[in-house]
């Protein structure tokens, strides 16, 4: 298939789609696994006014014998569980939502590319009860669209340039920064415009209190390399709980590595950069598995990281997971959910 040569990211999208519906006093019913198309919603919808919409993202991945398989998908259903308790929606079982996404891989398994490329996931829910009031909806539609992508960033697995944001937050304690919904999105898209007017390829959030600590990126977590090893990581609560966070963790300290959650600033990252302390910083993500940071701009400057190059850390860990995820470096965690 040519269009699988070359399919960008999030631009071309297979033949079909699962949904699920949920009602009150009905549960989860009308399973069923069909033809792409359009929905049809009424204008009173309350997701178009209201936002009670949450999403995951995942890949299923061809391996090099030619195998299917997903990564971790039961952590993808768990944190769909998790953002739907947060967003007051009803609660899909897990294997209902991992019976979804396999269905649709089975079926639309000639899409997912070979090589460097995956078949990206989508599942996702939205309140569609038509009303106008602020309550939690009574009905709801869950589906899982799928899309052949390649790269997420031109250039592969160059380094990347951050914009540090001072004029905006994404998260506050209290509030939805764990929980995987759109609204948390649609927040930091002016600040990923403002990233993009800097020359820069992504937005780097700090802390709603003090504008001092760093969070996360726009879309993928945040991971700094000291000098002496240690791989220091922001800690969650206001932050996505990622799932290639979560594994990056647990590989890097399987290479012996020390990896500590705690809490970093944006000043200290800057004098650690000048001083030489720091050595790399890489952001991580489904989309874009492991993406090297080299350079930094702010409201007052710019440094760079690691010389602008990919540091050998980023580069081990990167080749680890791909690996593992490929099939073609062993899965000592059993992380790999395989598609009959």
């Amino acid at each position: 298939m040519q269009r699988l040569e070359n399919p960008g990211f999030g631009r071309i999208f297979t033949d079909h789609m699962v949904t699920v519906s949920w009602e009150a006093g009905k549960s989860w019913h009308d399973a069923s696994v069909r033809e792409r198309t359009p929905f049809q919603l009424d204008p009173a919808s309350a997701v178009l006014h209201y936002a009670q919409e949450i999403f995951e993202g995942m890949k299923a991945y061809r391996t090099e014998k030619g195998g299917i398989v997903l990564f971790r998908p039961e952590e993808n259903a768990r944190r769909f569980r998790s953002s739907a308790e947060r967003m007051a929606m009803p609660v899909m079982p897990e294997e209902m939502f991992l019976t979804a996404i396999e269905e649709l891989v089975r079926i639309d398994r000639d899409w997912i590319p070979s090589g460097e490329g995956s078949l990206y996931l989508r599942p996702f829910m939205f309140a569609d009860e038509a009303f106008l009031g602020v309550r939690p909806a009574t009905r709801y539609t869950f589906c899982v669209i799928a899309s052949p992508v390649g790269a997420y960033f031109k250039g592969g697995a160059k380094p990347i340039s951050v914009w540090v944001s001072d004029a905006y937050s994404r998260a506050a304690p209290g509030g939805t920064g764990a929980a995987k919904c759109g609204g948390n999105y649609a927040a930091s898209l002016i600040a990923q415009a403002q990233a993009a007017e800097k020359g820069c390829d992504q937005v780097v959030f700090l802390d709603a209190a003090e504008h001092r600590w760093v969070e996360e990126l726009g879309g993928m977590n945040i991971f700094f390399v000291m000098e002496d090893g240690t791989i220091v990581t922001p800690p969650l609560g206001t932050i996505l709980p990622g799932i290639t966070r979560a594994s990056l963790m647990i590989l890097a300290r399987d290479a012996g590595m020390r990896v500590e959650e705690k809490a970093y600033s944006f000043d200290q990252w800057q004098d650690d950069a000048a001083r030489g302390r720091l050595r790399e910083a890489f952001a991580c993500g489904t989309a874009a598995v492991v993406a090297p940071i080299g350079n930094v701009r702010h409201a007052h400057g710019e440094f760079s990281i690691a010389g602008g190059e990919v540091g050998p850390v980023t580069r081990k860990l990167r080749e680890t997971l791909v690996g593992i995820q490929k099939g073609s470096q062993a899965d000592a965690h059993g992380w790999l959910h395989v598609i009959a």
